[in-house]
């Protein structure tokens, strides 16, 4: 399981690399987090073209990072991908065991604010937004710096249908 402190620590990364973005995509995330449960999500849709500006500005912001840290903060993503791993959300984004693990990828990328809503509340969830970079970032960056991926030691998937309790 990640610390508290790894997980704080990979929130304070996504919403650094949100606040390089503008006050459009701080607009649209927060509209996306706050919107009425069921909805179209069009937010979401819009939020999309933000997202490689968002990650751009994580890459600089993990620049110089350990392999230690990298591999703290993709057991993070693991576990938040993990967390949201179940049925109920799943039958809001619709989606193949790919398209599923993609869209909890949109969740995680969009910010803890959704995160939190999605996993309170699964109608949060937007169907087909998705964003497949998240599910694997720090994995690969991991990769491109230190050779290979991080064993981050959790003995968790993040894979579709892989969280027991969630299905």
């Amino acid at each position: 399981m990640p610390t508290a402190a790894e997980e704080a620590r990979f929130w304070e990364l996504v919403e650094s690399a949100w606040a390089g973005c503008g006050s459009e995509a701080a607009r649209l995330r927060r509209a996306l987090a706050e919107r009425d449960p069921g909805g179209e999500g069009e937010e979401a849709f819009a939020l999309e073209g933000w997202m490689e500006q968002f990650m751009a500005r994580l890459g600089e912001l993990c620049e110089g990072l350990s392999s230690a840290e990298l591999t703290d903060l993709d057991r993070v993503v693991e576990r938040k991908l993990f967390d949201i791993d179940r049925e109920e959300i799943h039958e809001y984004t619709d989606g193949s065991d790919d398209g599923f693990l993609y869209c909890r990828g949109f969740i995680v990328a969009a910010g803890r604010q959704f995160y939190e809503a999605v996993r309170a509340n699964p109608a949060m969830a937007v169907m087909d937004a998705e964003w497949e970079e998240m599910c694997y970032f720090f994995a690969h960056l991991h990769d491109k710096r230190f050779g290979g991926f991080p064993e981050t030691g959790s003995g968790i998937s993040r894979e579709s249908g892989r969280n027991p309790e969630g299905w």
